[in-house]
């Protein structure tokens, strides 16, 4: 495949090798680009945004309609390539392959709707011979950089958003998993965006640098890794960054919880996409009077889950995207047993394939705790109760998403209002969202919103237009 600046399909002699995670097999090639190439799509950008805002909102509706029509179309293409270049079971894809089209839908109404409000002169002296208005205009460019777990949803989050508010995007996919993001560009130039509005640039983190500190980038959205972020935080300059980080989401399941229907959730919320997920439930909390009977249900329920090739129907559980990340998962779960925690069931490897993996009696001190191990593993441990639930959720450097089992409303706003993150689901896990809610976290899981208007609103600025009559 190629790349995409100003509006031509460019190929180069050096490429990157897309492999699949299951078998390592060449699913497909990219070209290999270089910080020049990142510097021409911030001068097609350039452009590009001078002809987007010329685009009056039900223009630029109409074009995000037609390529969400486009992308309805491209679903089964893309949650193939996403099993191959993820490694997601394709049934995995086939979720994430619906999202875009519904993004791109509703960017599409959230831009006819971009306008501003009345502002009330004469409400304090010196302003009473003064009319006029704030409203938001598009900021420019915008720098997306979307991470390797959710290429197509979370590249969609990013550029239907920025089209919507008016912007021109330079992207820059993983270079793990950049075919799905090619093949929403492709829908996008289709449905007839300006030349240079949409930019797609496939190259290394190292070759990226002008994405961060180019001043003409007024916004930079990133989705990934902590240490990362607060690199691009270092580098960025004056402009706004929006960063979606990490997180070791807790769910707390208490004694008065529907156990079994809670179960089903909590089966598949540590373990979806080998369990790469930022929202993946990392710890369960169980209170002390229903954890034996939840561990005899749950264990084996997790032992009947089975890896394999991402592409058969029957397997639940995929590859870890390389063996580098397996190697790691592995080397935390052997330190958090040399320091007294239990395996209960999996904790084997084998090259990227990680069995689903539930650990007891975790040390509050060890990686598995404290840090994302962005892996099929789940630590489960006993509470008291709801207040200590809360306290362990709240022991995290990460605030993204919790969740909270419990037929009791009062424990559910005690939960709610006490528990220090971005998100609460109560009776679900921490891994659900819905695309046009306010996404994101707090503490060192990030800074802003994703979900529609919210991240039009990150990808825009207030004009204030000032009258004085006489």
């Amino acid at each position: 495949m190629r790349m995409l600046i100003g509006g031509q399909w460019l190929e180069k002699d050096s490429t990157i090798s897309v492999c699949s995670p299951y078998d390592d097999s060449v699913v497909g090639t990219v070209p290999a680009a270089d910080a020049s190439d990142v510097v021409a799509a911030l001068d097609a950008a350039e452009q590009g945004a001078a002809e987007m805002r010329k685009l009056a909102p039900h223009e630029r509706a109409a074009l995000l309609g037609k390529a969400a029509d486009a992308l309805v179309e491209a679903q089964d293409e893309i949650a193939h390539m996403l099993s191959c270049e993820v490694g997601k079971t394709i049934r995995e894809g086939q979720v994430e392959a619906a999202r875009p089209p519904a993004i791109f839908e509703l960017c599409a109404e959230a831009a006819r709707d971009l306008g501003g409000e009345v502002i009330p002169y004469g409400a304090a002296p010196g302003t009473e011979n003064r009319r006029g208005f704030w409203q938001r205009v598009p900021v420019g460019i915008v720098s997306a950089i979307s991470p390797f777990n959710f290429p197509a949803a979370l590249s969609a989050h990013k550029i239907a958003p920025a089209l919507a508010a008016g912007n021109a995007v330079v992207l820059k996919p993983a270079s793990q998993t950049p075919l799905a993001v090619l093949r929403i560009a492709q829908a996008v130039t289709d449905a007839g965006f300006p030349p240079g509005a949409l930019n797609v640039v496939t190259c290394t983190g190292a070759e990226a640098g002008p994405l961060v500190t180019d001043p003409r980038v007024r916004v930079i959205s990133f989705t990934g890794s902590t240490q990362v972020g607060e690199s691009i935080t270092r580098q960025a300059g004056i402009k706004r960054v929006h960063l979606e980080l990490g997180s070791n989401a807790a769910v707390t399941v208490l004694a008065d919880a529907d156990l079994d229907g809670a179960m089903d959730r909590l089966v598949t919320g540590p373990f979806a996409v080998a369990g790469q997920v930022c929202i993946s439930v990392q710890r369960i909390l169980v209170e002390q009077p229903l954890y034996e009977r939840f561990l005899q249900d749950y264990v084996p329920r997790v032992e009947a889950l089975r890896t394999g090739d991402p592409l058969s129907e029957s397997t639940d559980v995929g590859p870890m995207i390389n063996l580098a990340a397996a190697e790691r998962a592995e080397k935390w779960v052997q330190e958090a047993v040399e320091a007294g925690a239990k395996v209960l069931c999996g904790g084997t490897r084998n090259g990227t394939l990680f069995e689903p993996t539930v650990i007891s009696d975790c040390p509050r001190g060890a990686r598995l705790w404290t840090e994302e191990v962005f892996a099929p593993v789940v630590l489960v441990q006993p509470v008291a109760g709801l207040d200590e639930a809360i306290e362990l959720t709240n022991d995290s450097q990460y605030g993204l998403q919790a969740g909270i089992y419990t037929r009791d409303i009062n424990s559910a706003y005690r939960f709610a209002e006490a528990v220090d993150c971005g998100g609460i689901n109560v009776n679900d896990i921490s891994f659900w969202r819905a695309d046009f809610q306010p996404y994101g976290g707090r503490k060192r899981s990030g800074i802003g919103r994703e979900g529609v208007r919210f991240a039009i609103e990150e990808m825009s600025e207030y004009k204030v237009v000032a009258f004085r009559i006489s």
